[in-house]
């Protein structure tokens, strides 16, 4: 799930990119022995109100790495929708020390001017690539992370009790500035039960987009609700339907 082009992302790239954020659970070394876990999650997509996706998400342990997969099937209208969620997504990434190192992320969207295939070489200090048709290579730091990555860098953050406050995000063959801030608390009825969640929004600069994050603290901080709204305008909705962890 990628909540940030625009962390705040457009309608019809939301789920896609929301969805990987419900990927997410992870953490530092001190907090692997506590929380994390390899799960598999399903989640129903929303577009303007209706059923649109489902999304089956999955994180393993892969050596010294974590890779969690994507895949999304349309329903209803999302069968004609074409581009509002991209089939397969795969990202690769190391918890070290220094947080969240990305390795290797690549998304299909049906279309090539649609795909995203990003590798990062950490001796050069540089990410390399193609995304959505730009040419990518940029100078790359600990705070530089994609549509992927982002997200199990703000689940480290909150496993380790700390809530980031802001972060970089690949954009094409650019990187932007986004703002993150705890949005308050509630307990929502979901498939499986009431589930006890914190709220975090996510909003570039300018952007009148907002896309919050209801998440499980004893869950892995797993989302249990993703939402975009655009002023008072709810753009989509990723809601937990089913969770197993190992």
């Amino acid at each position: 799930m990628r909540p940030y082009r625009d962390v705040a992302m457009n309608s019809k790239r939301g789920i896609a990119r929301a969805a990987l954020v419900l990927a997410a659970t992870l953490g530092t070394a001190a907090v692997q022995a506590d929380g994390l876990k390899p799960y598999q999650a399903t989640y129903e997509g929303i577009w303007h109100g209706m059923v649109v996706a489902v999304s089956t998400l999955k994180l393993e342990q892969t050596g010294d790495t974590w890779t969690y997969t994507s895949r999304s099937e349309p329903r209803g209208i999302g069968r004609l929708a074409s581009g509002i969620f991209p089939p397969l997504q795969v990202s690769t990434v190391r918890v070290t020390d220094a947080g969240v190192l990305p390795q290797a992320y690549k998304s299909s969207g049906g279309d090539a001017d649609k795909s995203i295939d990003l590798s990062y070489d950490w001796q050069a200090h540089r990410v390399t690539g193609s995304y959505e048709g730009a040419k990518v290579d940029l100078p790359l730091t600990p705070k530089v992370q994609d549509d992927a990555s982002i997200q199990l860098a703000i689940m480290v953050e909150l496993l380790a009790g700390r809530t980031p406050s802001s972060f970089q995000m690949i954009d094409k063959n650019s990187v932007r500035d986004y703002n993150l801030s705890k949005d308050g608390e509630t307990t929502l009825t979901t498939p499986l039960g009431p589930i006890a969640t914190v709220i975090f929004k996510a909003q570039k600069a300018y952007s009148p987009r907002v896309t919050r994050f209801w998440c499980a603290p004893d869950r892995g901080y797993i989302p249990a609700k993703v939402e975009q709204t655009k002023g008072d305008d709810v753009q989509w909705t990723l809601r937990l339907q089913s969770l197993t962890r190992n």
